[in-house]
């Protein structure tokens, strides 16, 4: 039996995560696996000890690293108290030199915007089954509103079914979540299933499927009907992609490992392939705000030919009509634009395919989208676009 953890040693476990944390074992690691183990720890406890380690590594440019790590965290926290009540009071000249990492001007379009969205705490969003945004917002209650709801007030657009949540439930203990009736998925991968659009009847591959959070979207806006093989180098992965697909009820899918090489897990042509690539992810430093101190550019360029391959080991399963989606959730030059160019020149039989921005109110059309922090209140995303002739 656990013992219950007392509340003053709560900075202990923030200490702990902190010194544990390194560019080998990320933070969001060390961090989980303390909460297993420590003793008896309640909901709101975990969720203070998790908040303090975030702040400390969003403000981590702002500390005084003589200081021991305690002070350090007092720091921190007041950093990130001013930062709420008047993100005015911090200059733009400030936030650009203290909020990332100098290499990273190299890569990505560092806007004083940008710096300050990432140092906002971040929204958790849910998405919904297709079309019960508003009902599972009521059925939450207090603290899930409907983002549909939320953008017609602010005069802006937003997905149908996402939802986000700023209440205390324990949100993976609700009657909903057991039901089968929404995800925890971020608003910009929300975006990407959209995108795809894919039609009732139609074949998809969602290559790098991870976990599966998009080859449920995907499953689910398919309406069950059609077919979706989801592909992972990892069997852990696709073992916990088929738990959340008999709870979301998706059972039109199935899953194939493929170690990304040229030899693919599966001979069909598909209609659509989606490939989410293995990236950098710096379109994450809000949410994971450890990883901007230890992704290096090297890491980012490293990355980027890793995508380039696999884009082009997938490229001959699009069917002649069908059509290929590239997301990222990075947003360094390297990794996106550069190599979605990259393969519209060396693939002259894939035509670039313009696609609507959600969240615009007078959306353009653009075969390339870059989905900032600042304008989705998620994170950041690179969605690149084709279909083949």
């Amino acid at each position: 039996m656990k013992t219950h953890t007392p509340h003053h040693q709560l900075p202990e476990l923030v200490a702990g995560v902190i010194a544990a944390a390194s560019r080998a074992k990320s933070a969001d690691a060390v961090l989980r696996e303390t909460l297993r183990t420590a003793g008896g720890l309640t909901a709101a406890e975990s969720r203070e000890v998790s908040h303090t380690v975030f702040a400390y590594y969003r403000w981590l440019g702002w500390l005084d690293r003589t200081l021991p790590v305690g002070r350090q965290v007092e720091q921190a926290m007041e950093l990130a108290r001013r930062f709420n009540d008047a993100p005015e009071g911090f200059s733009e000249d400030e936030l650009l030199a203290r909020a990332v990492p100098a290499w990273a001007r190299e890569e990505i379009k560092v806007t004083p915007e940008w710096a300050a969205a990432i140092q906002s705490e971040p929204v958790l969003w849910l998405r919904a089954k297709r079309g019960q945004g508003e009902k599972l917002a009521r059925k939450l209650g207090d603290g899930a509103v409907h983002a549909l709801t939320a953008a017609a007030e602010m005069g802006q657009f937003t997905l149908p079914d996402a939802v986000f949540y700023e209440g205390g439930k324990d949100l993976f203990r609700t009657a909903e979540f057991q039901a089968g009736e929404f995800e925890i998925q971020d608003i910009a991968s929300q975006a990407v299933g959209l995108l795809c659009d894919p039609q009732p009847g139609q074949t998809w591959w969602d290559a790098c499927a991870g976990e599966g959070g998009k080859t449920l979207h995907l499953s689910d806006l398919l309406q069950n009907k059609g077919l979706i093989w989801a592909s992972d180098r990892a069997e852990w992965r696709l073992k916990r992609l088929k738990l959340r697909a008999a709870r979301a009820k998706c059972f039109n899918q199935r899953v194939a490992l493929w170690d990304g090489g040229e030899r693919l897990p599966m001979r069909t042509k598909f209609d659509g392939v989606l490939l989410d690539a293995p990236c950098s992810g710096t379109g994450t430093w809000q949410r994971n705000p450890h990883a901007r101190w230890t992704t290096t550019v090297e890491d980012v360029r490293e990355l980027a030919e890793v995508q380039k391959r696999l884009l082009a080991a997938i490229a001959p399963a699009v069917k002649p009509g069908g059509r290929l989606f590239y997301s990222v959730c990075t947003l360094a030059r390297s990794e996106t634009s550069a190599v979605a160019e990259e393969f519209s020149k060396s693939h002259p039989e894939f035509t670039p395919l313009p696609m609507a921005n959600s969240f615009q109110p007078s959306p353009s059309r653009s075969a390339q989208l870059c989905l900032w922090p600042q304008d989705t209140g998620g994170n950041g995303m690179f969605v690149a676009a084709w279909w083949r002739l």
